[in-house]
């Protein structure tokens, strides 16, 4: 029989206490060196609570025996929130990577006013989980606030949490982001026929997104209802990483070595070692060049228009990561994939990659490489995790980093500039390379997908990428994640906290545009995500270019 009643004791609050709770991976690797930043952290806010006139109290404790006190299942956060008061106000305090599917279900059905409140760090990213948790609330219709800050003292957040404690909300200026319909001029500019063309060919045509299973990571936010991918002509085409490593063993040792050369000849440079546990092995990149080309074989199979690995979890503790694969496959210069008829697959074009099987990213991605591809431009494209940023002479960087990999057209120097290092082994215990190194300056169009229940939203804006020097590029690697890509940038017109109130994903879509064609370009992906029903919001100043 199922016990339906619980003696454990209601966890509630008195009037001038707030509950916390920490949410974090599923690893428990990432979990245990994380712990003493989410500590420190707590007491910095424990610190500005009690400032205020407000008690901390903490609605789970650290646990000895796991030498952490996160949540690191849905199980566990399902039993707590059981447990906790609906009315309570909750503070959800972010100081590290989280899978959101942990709480994001039980913070749906509370009734009590809800805060993410994340650090602003790039060593301990609890801003990018509370970018992917916002994003998730945000499409499950939850009301809640967002607040971040580095170090708990600065006035944007004891103003934020002050309005919070009174009001139980905190309103943020959302008015970078501004609403395009379709009685917008710009479907009526020349430049919007081209992306009115692309729109309806996929409409008619459709883009399949093929994606080796879903759901990674715990990111509810990039996984979407199938009425809104097919609302919008971007069908599912689901498949099983089982069956990427099966296609993975068909492949002969010597494609295998012929795909490395390839590489290897045009300048990439591994940093191999002898320790397949902690270092790169030529071996593991072997195998990620298999993965490539078997990646390529299941896009032609199915007539994909993207394809995405999950890696998470599962083929981690399976085979080397995916991320050569998927940068590798996202680049125009590619090894020649051969079909098993021997014809090239896709020959003299990328493949649009999906890094984490996110659909919100695989939406504008699969979108901008049709259209850019139509307009005879460069049509490589990635997302980057919205990961850090901080100030250099005055102006603020953002730093987008991606878990892996780029197209090495995206990079300073292309394959020649990329280094591959052995992915971390706390996160990868098969290993692989990553694709690694500076990414060139230039004009991008950004864009995110969500949903809000099966509409799809899209946020576009534009920015600059930029190289900054040595020295400061070195900082920034090393105050993130060393071994892979880093972009750093700045969005036109939308400054740090507006990305971080508006944002609806801790990933960001970015593809280089040519100076003098961006304006047409960001016409015609605006008509283009009109014309496939999808609701736009221009961001900054990108809507002067409508």
């Amino acid at each position: 029989m199922i016990e339906l009643s619980t003696s454990e004791p209601l966890i509630s609050t008195e009037a001038d206490e707030v509950l916390v709770v920490t949410n974090a991976d599923l690893r428990e690797s990432a979990n245990v060196p994380c712990w003493p930043v989410y500590e420190e952290f707590s007491h910095l806010l424990e610190r500005e609570l009690a400032r205020q006139g407000f008690k901390m109290k903490r609605a789970h404790q650290y646990d000895p025996a796991r030498k952490h006190g996160f949540i690191s299942s849905q199980k566990e956060g399902s039993e707590l929130f059981a447990r906790i008061d609906p009315d309570a106000p909750i503070i959800v305090l972010l100081t590290a990577w989280q899978y959101s599917h942990h709480i994001a279900p039980s913070l749906a059905h509370h009734r009590g006013p809800i805060l993410l409140m994340a650090n602003f760090d790039g060593t301990w990213p609890g801003l990018v989980g509370m970018l992917c948790m916002a994003g998730t609330l945000t499409s499950l219709g939850v009301n809640y606030s967002r607040l971040w800050s580095e170090n708990c003292e600065d006035v944007f957040f004891r103003d934020g949490l002050a309005a919070w404690l009174k009001d139980g909300k905190i309103e943020h200026d959302l008015s970078y982001l501004e609403t395009v319909d379709r009685n917008h001029p710009v479907l009526s500019s020349p430049a919007s026929e081209a992306g009115i063309k692309v729109g309806e060919h996929i409409l008619k045509h459709k883009a399949i997104l093929g994606l080796f299973d879903t759901f990674c990571m715990g990111m509810m936010n990039g996984f979407f209802p199938l009425k809104a991918l097919t609302s919008i002509g971007m069908p599912l085409e689901a498949l099983s990483q089982s069956a990427l490593l099966v296609e993975m063993e068909k492949v002969p040792q010597k494609l295998r070595e012929d795909c490395l050369s390839f590489y290897e000849a045009r300048g990439m440079r591994f940093q191999y070692g002898e320790d397949p546990a902690s270092e790169l092995t030529r071996e593991q990149v072997l195998e990620q060049c298999a993965m490539m080309i078997a990646m390529g074989r299941f896009a032609k199979r199915f007539g994909l228009t993207a394809v995405g690995v999950q890696y998470q979890q599962g083929l981690k503790d399976s085979c080397a990561a995916s991320d050569f694969a998927e940068g590798a496959i996202g680049s125009t210069e590619r090894f020649p994939i051969p079909d098993e008829d021997g014809s090239i697959i896709c020959e003299g074009k990328p493949i649009p990659c999906i890094n984490e099987v996110d659909m919100g990213t695989a939406i504008p991605q699969a979108m901008l490489f049709r259209l850019l591809d139509a307009m005879g431009l460069p049509s490589e494209t990635t997302l980057h995790d919205v990961r850090w940023g901080s100030e250099f002479d005055g102006t603020f960087y953002w730093d987008f980093e991606i878990s892996g990999s780029v197209p090495f057209e995206h990079l300073k120097g292309g394959i020649a500039g990329a280094t591959g290092y052995r992915q971390p082994a706390m996160f990868f215990p098969k290993g692989g390379s990553s694709i690694a190194g500076q990414c060139k300056a230039g004009r991008f169009v950004w864009a995110r997908a969500h949903y809000e229940g099966t509409a799809v939203i899209m946020h576009i804006g534009t920015g600059t990428a930029v190289e900054l020097p040595d020295q400061e590029f070195e900082r920034r690697r090393r105050a993130t994640t060393y071994e892979w890509p880093l972009m750093n940038c700045v969005l036109d017109g939308v400054g740090r906290d507006d990305l971080m109130a508006g944002h609806q994903s801790n990933h960001i879509t970015v593809a280089y545009v040519p100076e003098t064609e961006l304006q047409t370009v960001l016409q015609a992906f605006v008509a283009q995500a009109l014309t496939q029903g999808i609701s736009v919001k221009i961001a900054g100043s990108a809507k002067h270019l409508l």
